[in-house]
């Protein structure tokens, strides 16, 4: 069976708590050998690194997340900081800006805390793991004005046009596609999907959210990528296997593994 590797899925959250250990074994039926847990603010993130370090295959990224930037305080930067010292931590993440909420904070509170933890992956040589939502100016703006301490890593759950892509992988990203590919009702985003180069392309579930066709509307989990997979690999015109391959190589050389 072909392997697989969910690159941002948040399986230790408590949406999992009464089956995860069902989850895992499913995950692993589908061929999905690794993934990465993401965190969201410090306390997300020290569960992420407690279950990467219990469980093999498991990986974490630390980070928070643009919803909860106004607790980026020095305190909490710093405690992320040395929980990223930890081998088990391969990404500091996810972080962004995301403009979708009112109730999010500002932008500038956004941008500032955005900043502040790719300084933290720069000092760390750690690459980043994106969450953008309705903000793909803003964010491509703030990433060009601090290219100089750029470390590469994912825009994950990619959400834009080909033309947005493009600007993201001059960059240096590489672009991460989850469950909405698999929609009928999405165009632009299958245009990104079939064109971004295969050194460059990441796939993921982002559950317990987006769970793709066939599964849309349930609860998502990592054993699920594999339909993303058999969607761009029909967007492509490759084989599950070819496509498998690519994605679980790309995954494994950005995180070290």
């Amino acid at each position: 069976m072909a392997e697989l590797f969910d690159t941002h899925c948040h399986l230790s959250d408590l949406d999992f708590d009464q089956d995860r250990d069902a989850v895992l074994e499913r995950m692993h039926s589908n061929g999905v050998t690794r993934c990465a847990v993401i965190g969201y603010d410090v306390a997300s993130s020290k569960q992420a690194l407690l279950f990467a370090e219990r469980t093999p295959g498991v990986f974490c990224a630390v980070g928070i997340h643009p919803e909860h930037a106004d607790t980026a305080t020095p305190e909490t930067l710093s405690e992320l900081q040395k929980m990223a010292s930890n081998s088990a931590v391969r990404a500091i993440g996810e972080i962004g800006i995301d403009l979708h909420w009112e109730s999010n904070p500002s932008l500038e509170i956004q941008q500032n805390a955005c900043v502040q933890q790719l300084e933290m992956a720069s000092i760390l040589s750690l690459p980043v793991c994106f969450h953008v939502r309705d903000a793909q100016m803003e964010m491509l703006r703030l990433l060009k004005e601090h290219k100089r301490i750029l470390t590469g890593g994912i825009m994950h759950c990619f959400s834009g046009s080909w033309e947005v892509a493009k600007e993201y992988l001059k960059l240096g990203f590489y672009i991460s596609f989850a469950g909405p590919v698999t929609f009928k009702k999405a165009p632009k985003l299958q245009e990104a999907a079939r064109n971004v180069p295969l050194d460059r392309l990441l796939i993921e579930t982002d559950s317990p959210y987006m769970a793709p066709e066939p599964v849309r509307g349930r609860r998502n989990e990592p054993g699920n990528v594999r339909y993303v997979c058999e969607k761009i690999a029909e967007l492509r015109g490759m084989t599950y296997e070819e496509l498998a391959e690519r994605t679980t190589g790309n995954a494994c050389r950005l995180f070290r593994v």
